[in-house]
């Protein structure tokens, strides 16, 4: 069997009990670091499950993941993830060719960035498609988050903002720089820091969140149109929003 279990949205303390337990009896436990970054190195993980774990890379999980598949099918493999594992593509084309290769697939779920930013006080059902902040690759800046934003403020949503994790992890500085390069207005956002954690936060106008670089893996909301009341209260207190943002409450 292959069991794609989820540790968490920050460390492997937000492991669930099943994950755990489903880790501890594996014949094998392997762990990715491509689709999210926690806040554990590997020996943390092993010195949690008081076992070895073996770190995949993109290929193992992508083009060369028929090994594992093959695998599972006489061993009872745990692959751990980041986060919630049904929220990368990723997973969800393993599971999918691990069926067609006639491999039983469990899926342990978790906390998940996605759900996770409502820290925020930001309501989960106003929030609308996601998207990716990413590195210039050959010198073309991305302006696929800018769309997304603009689809989403046409039905007054809020849009969450992941940030490129490679070749390093993305800074809330470069990622506004990067934005407003690909046509980004500036409007109201929420900066994130260390979801899971410390839960850094800070509402402003994205011009003025260039200087906000606290520990941990960061990402961004931009703010729909308007806001509920207690949207409002929140951020206030919360992420020590400025008073004008009353204006877009309605």
């Amino acid at each position: 069997m292959l069991i794609i279990a989820g540790m968490g949205v920050h460390d492997v303390k937000d492991m669930s009990i099943k994950a755990f337990e489903s880790a501890k009896t594996a014949d094998r436990v392997y762990v990715e670091f491509y689709t999210s970054i926690p806040n554990s190195k590997l020996e943390d993980i092993e010195k949690t499950l008081g076992r070895r774990v073996y770190l995949l890379n993109r290929s193992d999980l992508e083009e060369n993941s028929e090994k594992i598949i093959k695998e599972a099918k006489i061993k009872d493999i745990v692959i751990l993830v980041p986060g919630d594992p049904m929220v990368a593509t990723t997973h969800s084309t393993l599971k999918l060719e691990a069926k067609k290769l006639g491999v039983d697939v469990r899926v342990i779920h978790s906390s998940s960035i996605s759900s996770a930013v409502c820290v925020t006080g930001l309501q989960f059902y106003r929030f609308g498609k996601t998207a990716t902040v990413s590195y210039p690759y050959s010198g073309i800046i991305s302006k696929y988050p800018v769309d997304v934003v603009k689809q989403n403020w046409k039905i007054n949503a809020h849009t969450l903002l992941l940030l490129d994790l490679h070749p390093k992890p993305m800074r809330i500085p470069e990622a506004i720089d990067y934005l407003f390069k690909a046509g980004m207005e500036d409007w109201y956002a929420v900066a994130l820091g260390d979801v899971g954690g410390s839960n850094y936060m800070k509402c402003d106008m994205l011009s003025k969140l260039r200087d906000f670089n606290p520990p941990g893996l960061h990402s961004l909301i931009v703010l729909a149109r308007t806001l509920h009341i207690v949207e409002y209260e929140c951020l206030i207190e919360f992420a020590s929003a400025p008073k004008e943002i009353k204006e877009i409450v309605v």
